[in-house]
């Protein structure tokens, strides 16, 4: 399916026609639902285009809380059917050792699941939310999602971060400007174990700060001390509340450290 602009054709993009064709070879999908923009903007166009759809969000501790309620309100906003599936990545020690291609075995485990599942509930096609954005070059999660057989039509059908978060703007989705949120496993260095108690802690600090107001950051572990980034505009306000930070994350941490190369 070939890539294409986005010039206006009879008030519909031809984007969308494009992800119209790929739903009419396609009429019956399975979707992981991670709950970010991509994801959510994919089960908006198959929800327009597909003849069924049901979505699947896999919870484990690797995703936060705030993660499975965005996926819950979307499919109750659109009228999509979600199932969500518990998975303990933890259990596999090619994950928890944390290799550099770790997010390779994580998502062999979770869209395992996910394919599974669908094909209990008598789906054969499992899709993702990679969009033409998404580097494929040197991710290990993408070859597992080939070897697996997973569509990713977003970027089958050109689309970019961008004309991404502007048409879900424009189609009400509460999750058009939500930050890019990685798992929670990419803030422990490569290398080092992974555990639940790190998993939490990280959980634990970045919920605090969500909670204050700040976002797109990260909180990293680094031999338990706290490394925060955070972007440049939301330094000062940082700032302004380093005493409460300190206090909370110093309960969790024996360090909380600024990391000045900001995101």
């Amino acid at each position: 399916m070939e890539i294409r602009g986005t010039e206006k054709m009879k008030n519909i993009t031809k984007e969308e026609m494009n992800i119209k064709e790929f739903f009419e070879k396609y009429p019956n999908v399975a979707i992981a639902l991670s709950g970010g923009v991509d994801s959510v903007f994919l089960v908006y166009m198959a929800k327009k285009y597909a003849k069924s759809i049901k979505a699947y969000f896999v919870k484990s501790v690797f995703q936060p809380e705030f993660e499975k309620k965005d996926a819950e309100k979307i499919c109750r906003q659109l009228g999509v059917d979600l199932k969500i599936l518990n998975v303990d990545v933890l259990s596999n020690k090619l994950v928890t050792d944390n290799p550099a291609n770790r997010c390779y075995y994580c998502k062999q485990g979770v869209f395992g699941t996910i394919l599974e599942a669908a094909k209990n509930d008598g789906m054969t096609v499992i899709l993702d939310g990679t969009n033409a954005s998404d580097d494929a070059d040197d991710r290990p999660g993408m070859k597992a999602l080939q070897e697996m057989k997973v569509l990713s039509p977003l970027r089958m059908c050109g689309y970019v971060k961008s004309e991404i978060r502007k048409q879900s703007k424009e189609a009400g989705l509460f999750v058009y400007n939500k930050p890019s949120y990685a798992c929670l496993a990419t803030r422990i260095p490569t290398g080092t174990e992974i555990d639940e108690e790190k998993i939490k802690q990280v959980e634990t600090a970045e919920t605090f700060l969500f909670d204050l107001g700040f976002s797109d950051f990260r909180v990293r572990w680094m031999d338990n001390k706290a490394k925060i980034q955070m972007p440049e505009s939301q330094l000062q306000a940082l700032m302004e509340k380093r005493e409460v930070v300190l206090e909370e994350l110093s309960k969790i941490f024996d360090e909380v450290l600024l990391d000045l190369r900001t995101r």
